[in-house]
């Protein structure tokens, strides 16, 4: 696989700073039951990465120590890790929020047959990836019977509850464009798949997050082998706009690990660029269960403009 951070080292993107941290985004581990063509964490079957249980154990502190009101779990599959439904429920008892960013497939995995079940007991909300509403360009992206498997996942989650009015139970899904292109409008290509999603299959959900492809691990390195790594990075950064620094998720998130090492975001976690805090290499979670890290300068390269372009993008989908 092509290395991508040489590429991004010489930057023109603006420095930014942090504000107080609202959001604990948790990489559980690299293991996934997929292998998909756009995931910037490099997942699949074959990652033994796992978070063990004194870092979850730093996770659940730090949740406590400084007040944070959102988890956001991430992998790989973050539910394959042995202790992740310990880490949600020591987290929902601390009155924290937690989402869980699920592939939808890994419902129907063996061992895996009661996870709906937990995650709705738990009002644990789902930010689901389905990258497109048609059969042929999930399948492309994802493998095939994976359209299949997630339709059942959403209808699954349906019948608990999940975005039917009354029940608290939140179902968000999540889009990415399907190569070296920028989302379309968020609101439009909602409207788009609640209408097909709805007619085809009765189906439900909250909201649609549009989400930039970044240009680092297996999809940068699938843009260099296709030439096509300097056109993309040209596209992001021309469609820059100012106003999306002011809500990029780095301001108000911080990114762990599953050594529970801090980094400014996920995807300079997977780049291997730090969170700079005290003129430390790096810092482990541990360290700073005391420590405020407003006014800290977040650590940018080329690829940030992945989240300042067009309509801007987040974990949290468009920004404008």
């Amino acid at each position: 696989m092509h290395a991508t951070l040489e590429r991004l080292e010489d930057t023109t993107f603006p420095s930014i700073d942090r504000r107080a941290v609202s959001t604990l985004q948790v990489n559980l581990g690299y293991k996934c039951n997929q292998s998909c063509l756009h995931c910037h964490v490099n997942a699949g079957p074959t990652r033994t990465e796992m978070m063990d249980r004194a870092t979850i154990d730093s996770v659940l502190a730090y949740l406590e120590a400084r007040r944070v009101g959102t988890l956001d779990v991430t992998g790989g599959a973050p539910e394959l890790n042995p202790d992740f439904r310990y880490l949600v429920k020591r987290a929902r008892a601390l009155g924290v929020k937690v989402m869980d960013r699920c592939n939808l497939t890994i419902l129907s995995e063996p061992g895996q047959e009661d996870l709906a079940e937990f995650l709705a007991a738990n009002a644990v909300e789902i930010v689901a990836s389905l990258p497109c509403y048609t059969e042929e360009l999930v399948d492309r992206q994802r493998g095939s019977g994976v359209y299949a498997r997630s339709i059942d996942g959403i209808r699954r989650l349906n019948e608990l509850g999940y975005a039917k009015p009354g029940t608290g139970l939140v179902l968000n899904l999540v889009y990415n464009p399907q190569g070296p292109s920028l989302p379309p409008p968020q609101e439009a290509l909602e409207a788009d798949y609640k209408r097909i999603l709805g007619d085809g299959f009765g189906i439900v959900f909250n909201r649609l997050y549009t989400l930039a492809n970044m240009p680092i691990q297996r999809f940068g390195s699938t843009l260099i082998s296709k030439g096509q790594f300097n056109q993309y990075m040209d596209l992001l950064r021309s469609a820059h706009r100012e106003q999306n620094l002011d809500e990029v998720m780095c301001r108000s998130l911080v990114s762990v690990d599953w050594r529970g090492y801090l980094y400014d975001c996920d995807f300079n976690q997977m780049l291997g660029l730090p969170l700079e805090v005290a003129g430390r290499r790096r810092t482990h979670l541990s360290e700073v269960l005391g420590t405020d890290l407003d006014g800290n300068a977040i650590v940018v390269r080329e690829h940030c403009y992945g989240c300042t372009a067009g309509q801007g993008s987040s974990c949290g989908g468009a920004l404008a």
